[in-house]
């Protein structure tokens, strides 16, 4: 039994080892070799293509971008100045009224005050918003563009590959 239980398991390490030997490979051909060439040049120019459409894309979406915020800092610049202007206003006026009236013009100044600062803030939140749907957008065609790229390159490592087998 044990003679038996040692021949099979010998048996099993020999074809183990024998199905590990490299098979014969038969050497390239000239045609074999061009058809590769070309089939790398191919995908090389397919990459570049592709790496120079994504460089585009980036650019374009890094100009969105930019121009948004830049947007977004006008919109911002002016709230705060007709916010200030609105202030300004409201405390001259305070200032010219009676004696009498005195209290209740500071306490409408006040209130008037309060509501520029808000609209003022209101403004500068929904620009930020702006901003980032922009930049959300931006981020997303990017990722388009470098998968783009990368199915190029995967594509043309296949053909590659293809020509290199035929």
């Amino acid at each position: 039994m044990n003679k038996l239980l040692a021949s099979l398991i010998a048996t099993l390490f020999v074809g183990v080892a024998a199905a590990q030997t490299p098979a014969p490979v038969a050497p390239a051909t000239p045609a074999a070799v061009k058809a590769e060439t070309k089939a790398e040049v191919k995908a090389d120019k397919a990459v570049a293509g592709a790496v120079k459409s994504e460089a585009k894309v980036d650019a374009k979406a890094d100009a969105k971008v930019e121009k948004a915020e830049a947007k977004a800092a006008e919109k911002t610049s002016k709230a705060d100045a007709k916010a200030a202007k609105a202030k300004a206003t409201a405390d001259a006026k305070a200032a010219k009224a009676d004696p009498e009236d005195k209290a209740k013009a500071t306490a409408k100044a006040e209130k008037t005050a309060v509501k520029a600062d808000t609209k003022a803030a209101t403004t500068a939140v929904d620009a930020n918003a702006k901003v980032s749907g922009v930049k959300v957008d931006a981020s997303a065609d990017k990722t388009k563009a470098k998968l783009d790229t990368n199915a190029v390159k995967a594509e043309g490592k296949a053909d590659v590959k293809a020509a290199v087998t035929k």
